[in-house]
């Protein structure tokens, strides 16, 4: 029997398990729905120049100068002191286009900083779904799906998106392992009302309990904007599109 020749797809649940994952040779899509990579991607679709992913806060504290604004987030929250926090709607002020942004949050940072060594990372939301998915179709690497979770811990709205990948590569990526099954099964069960499935996610309660349903709204419309957020010298700027 011949090889398959279809590309394979793999799912990283959370950042603390990438260590048992090859990156070399891979296009990581990285995934934090509520709400950084949903940020990042509204951004660049807006007109944002680049945004630099920060991992250590006071780091990007640093960073905040005339040509760079500082973006922070914490717990849901946005940090003290910094010029925008971790809502989308923030990222679409006009007065931003061109501008480069120090961005730093609890996850999303931290698994993008996570998968450097990766030789392609892409970042995924369901706002860019169509887009993403169409770039990962025209590549020729496997690809791995990185959940950035909660502080280590799996998260349900990840995983969707990752289950949403999947879906949508089937016939030009086949699942590696388990946990790529896993996301898809999820995936479709949520489908036609992922607001009603993630009712009861842990996220999804700690940003109500913060009344920002907006927010969380949002970031689950689905191919809203058609770009994909590439990370090329350790900074995210607009992918070319085919």
């Amino acid at each position: 029997m011949a090889a398959s020749s279809l590309k394979r797809i793999d799912v990283c649940l959370s950042p603390e398990l990438i260590d048992l994952y090859p990156l070399e040779n891979r296009t990581v899509v990285v995934i934090d729905i509520l709400r950084a990579t949903s940020c990042v991607t509204t951004a660049l679709a807006h007109g944002v120049g680049e945004i630099v992913p920060v991992a250590d806060l006071e780091a990007c504290r640093g960073m905040r100068s005339a040509e760079c604004c500082t973006a922070g987030e914490r717990n849901g929250e946005k940090v003290d002191g910094f010029d925008l926090g971790n809502s989308p709607f923030e990222y679409m002020n006009p007065e931003l286009a061109g501008k480069r942004i120090a961005f730093t949050t609890t996850n999303g940072t931290r698994a993008i900083n996570k998968s450097l060594s990766a030789d392609e990372i892409i970042i995924g939301s369901f706002l860019n779904l169509h887009a993403v998915v169409r770039y990962l179709k025209s590549g020729t690497r496997d690809i791995l799906a990185v959940c950035a979770g909660w502080k280590g811990k799996v998260n349900l709205e990840d995983t969707l998106f990752a289950g949403a990948l999947v879906h949508e590569l089937a016939g030009d990526a086949e699942p590696e392992c388990d946990a790529p099954l896993m996301a898809l099964h999820l995936y479709r069960q949520a489908q036609h009302d992922l607001a009603g499935f993630l009712s009861n996610s842990s996220h999804v309660k700690r940003l109500k309990r913060l009344h920002i349903e907006k927010d969380i709204a949002f970031c689950l419309e689905r191919g809203k904007y058609d770009v994909v957020p590439v990370v090329r010298g350790g900074v995210i700027v607009k992918g070319n599109l085919l």
